[in-house]
């Protein structure tokens, strides 16, 4: 399902004992995440009713005990796990007691299990366990057609009128990342004025032009151990105007390609392009990869107001840690 149908469904109260929320793309991974969170628990006690579980660190029976235990001032509880494919706990015994704790929410229980990860192997129990219709897909537009439609519908959600061959124009500029494109609707919107069309000089005179190619050319320079060229890449990104969660958003999708590859995963991409990711997976080893998603989470959480530094001094530190060598 889409987010939008998962808003739908939660609306009509419908609620499922175990979700999959699948893909690559972080805004609609949080924003469905928040969805459940609000309707699971509905106002019930944060501290006593949500576990937050790190695959790579949780075992199964850990897993059984939290999920197994009961609400406190609420009628249901929330367990939030990440990655379960992306970690060593990945091996079949973890999978098969996921596949039957799912089952077993499925019988009656109090706690709604939330699986987030970004790739996952269709063919695994635990996946089939979830089922396709508490599968939330969350992946960024392909191409600039789906780009170009996620900007009509993302205008027609903000309210906002968009002339002819404005969304393509925008795609054309900001590229497929929606976060973005969300907040250049909100600021053309504004620059329109109330109930006002936004239209192709209202693009060019403020969008932001970053499109996709800097942003690859950002995580190859960095995949590749560049880190001069990475650090020019990334004073470029910023003049053009492109927002910290965007830079942050392309690293973590790019490290976590890199991570699947390493672990002998693969990825429905062109042969050069694999071929191309395959060879900065080596670079790093399976823990380094895992220490480099680690690092940009860090980031993000200093970036939303744990740190001192400039947000530009983080990146700059951020990109020159995930340029050097294992």
């Amino acid at each position: 399902m889409t987010l939008e149908e998962l808003r739908r469904s939660l609306e009509a109260g419908s609620l499922q004992p175990a979700y999959l929320i699948a893909g690559e793309e972080p805004l609609q991974r949080d924003e469905a995440l928040v969805a459940l969170r609000e309707h699971v628990l509905a106002g019930a006690p944060i501290d006593f009713n949500l576990d937050r579980l790190e695959a790579a660190s949780t075992s199964p029976a850990e897993l059984i005990d939290v999920l197994r235990t009961l609400p406190v001032m609420a009628r249901r509880r929330l367990v939030e796990l990440r990655e379960p494919e992306a970690s060593r706990s990945a091996g079949r015994g973890f999978g098969e007691a996921l596949a039957a704790l799912i089952e077993e929410l499925g019988r009656g229980s109090t706690s709604v299990l939330v699986v987030i990860a970004a790739k996952v192997d269709r063919r695994t129990r635990w996946v089939r366990a979830v089922g396709e219709s508490a599968t939330i897909h969350c992946d960024p537009p392909r191409g600039r057609r789906e780009t170009a439609a996620f900007i009509r519908a993302e205008a027609k959600r903000q309210g906002v009128s968009l002339a002819r061959g404005v969304s393509e124009r925008l795609a054309e500029r900001v590229g497929a990342q929606p976060l973005l494109l969300r907040q250049e609707i909100v600021k053309l919107s504004l620059l329109a004025g109330p109930q006002c069309e936004v239209t192709l000089e209202h693009v060019v005179a403020a969008a932001v032009d970053v499109a996709e190619e800097p942003v690859w050319d950002l995580t190859d320079a960095i995949g590749d151990g560049r880190g001069a060229d990475a650090l020019a890449l990334l004073a470029r990104l910023a003049r053009g105007g492109a927002a910290p969660p965007l830079v942050l958003g392309a690293l973590a999708a790019h490290f976590r390609r890199l991570l699947r590859l390493r672990g002998g995963g693969s990825l429905g991409l062109p042969p050069f392009v694999r071929q191309k990711l395959e060879a900065q997976a080596r670079r790093y080893t399976e823990t380094r990869l895992v220490a480099c998603l680690g690092a940009i989470h860090e980031t993000d959480v200093a970036l939303k107001g744990s740190s001192p530094l400039a947000p530009q001094l983080s990146l700059e530190r951020l990109v020159i840690g995930l340029s050097a060598r294992s």
